[in-house]
């Protein structure tokens, strides 16, 4: 029995939660970046609902050379080499969403990965090391995300195209 134990914890992993809506998550520490800060018309919230996911939802516009919505929170999240991945729990739309970290607040510049929803409750897993920086659409001739904290973390919708949109989010962890 004790073997059985013992190889248990070794195939576990561990996880450190970043974000579990569940348990009385306060919503309120994520904010809400439009284009409208570029003169955009795009609108977008971050609310909960009562069965205890986030809802980031909104309309995204191109008028006025706009084209994006976004939620972001910022906390400190220290982490060693065997946290490999970002696995987020989310029910989409069909759409495609950005997943955003910087190591640094203060950076300019974002690390992103793209990932595409179905409609259905799914993990979308992110390598850290995928992570490749960008800053106002451009990717940046500097390393992939190599470090070992993340200071904020976003969520974004930017298709290029007039649309609605709405994910729900259950859970966000490191791996």
């Amino acid at each position: 029995m004790m073997f059985l134990y013992l190889l248990n914890l070794l195939f576990i992993q561990t996880h450190i939660m970043i974000a579990d809506f569940s348990n009385s998550y306060p919503i309120e520490s994520w904010n809400i970046t439009n284009d409208v800060v570029m003169g955009g018309l795009s609108n977008s919230s971050m609310s909960l609902t009562s069965d205890g996911y986030a809802v980031f939802s909104g309309d995204v516009s191109t008028k006025n050379n706009g084209g994006f919505a976004m939620t972001r929170h910022t906390e400190s999240i220290n982490f060693d080499k065997s946290h490999s991945k970002i696995v987020l729990k989310v029910k989409g739309d069909g759409k495609k969403y950005q997943f955003r970290i910087k190591s640094n607040i203060y950076q300019r510049y974002w690390y992103i990965q793209t990932f595409n929803t179905t409609g259905e409750w799914e993990e979308i897993t992110l390598l850290l090391n995928d992570f490749y920086p960008s800053f106002r659409g451009r990717k940046l001739d500097i390393a992939n995300f190599s470090s070992e904290n993340i200071e904020e973390i976003a969520l974004l919708i930017g298709n290029k195209k007039d649309e609605s949109f709405k994910l729900l989010i259950d859970s966000i962890k490191i791996y």
